[in-house]
């Protein structure tokens, strides 16, 4: 399975464009369905905690059986050491904290780059983290939201050492509810690797000369934009369809599906 390691946190980080859409009544693998009546293909999928999209099977059965149990407070629970362990197979000799959010600095970790973020299915390396990166922030499938570009609700630190780890506080104590769910996901993403596949054609072609990079699954700008800039393509990739990212600091990351008319749209609208 191809990955890599994202970027650092931006300064961009002001979800309220999201405000700006109507309400979100249900979503369903990778599309969503508005009180408007409208469809959008969601090209954000929570910054990528929905990478796998937004109804996996697996993760939403680990998430009724957990709710089901009554486990919604932090009692000591075998899901931690379960998630754990699977964390340790996409990072093999990593040492791992979880956190309900990021802890005192972490942000200066990000800064004096000694921190990525970690996205999987990318194909080529990130400048600025490698497997020798002291601390990485992998986004995951999980239950999850963002402050500072940072995940909420569950924030994983894995380290390269010991050493890294001292400076940090303990674990947080979390509900089994989003360990399990977050356990499952990192064995969906192990057990995914055609996720990385791309038969998009007339994507690829529009992708030629244009303004966007490609790194596996992800898209970003090949030059930064202003705000009013990003605010101006959120609401043209919209009108056409498509939910791009509130902030240019998060990728577009591409469907695991698009029927033959979604892919013509958003081939034009990549190349606008």
């Amino acid at each position: 399975m191809a990955a890599s390691t994202g970027g650092v946190p931006h300064a961009l980080n002001d979800l309220s464009l999201l405000r700006q859409m109507p309400n979100v009544l249900r979503a369903r693998g990778f599309r969503l369905y508005l009180a408007d009546g409208r469809r959008l293909v969601d090209l954000w999928l929570n910054g990528g905690a929905a990478v796998l999209g937004h109804t996996p099977a697996n993760q939403l059965r680990e998430l009724k059986n957990t709710a089901s149990r009554g486990l919604y407070a932090p009692f000591p629970h075998f899901t931690e050491s379960r998630y754990l362990k699977a964390l340790s197979k996409l990072f093999p000799g990593r040492v791992f904290r979880l956190y309900a959010a990021p802890p005192r600095g972490m942000e200066e970790f990000f800064k004096d780059r000694k921190a990525a973020l970690w996205r999987p299915y990318y194909d080529s390396a990130n400048p600025f983290a490698s497997d020798e990166t002291p601390l990485l922030v992998p986004v995951l499938p999980g239950i999850q939201t963002w402050n500072d570009n940072l995940p909420y609700g569950l924030c994983i630190a894995a380290f390269k050492s010991e050493e890294e780890q001292s400076q940090f506080p303990p674990s947080s104590s979390l509900s089994p509810i989003l360990l399990a769910v977050a356990a499952r996901g990192v064995y969906d993403i192990l057990a995914s690797p055609q996720r990385a596949k791309l038969n998009m054609p007339r994507i690829m072609k529009a992708l030629k000369n244009s303004k966007w990079k490609r790194q596996g699954i992800y898209l970003t700008l090949k030059k930064e934009p202003a705000s009013d800039e990003w605010t101006a393509l959120f609401h043209c990739f919209l009108e056409a369809g498509f939910l791009l990212p509130p902030t240019f600091a998060q990728p577009l990351i591409l469907p695991g599906e698009l029927s033959d008319g979604e892919e013509a749209k958003l081939a034009a609208v990549l190349r606008n």
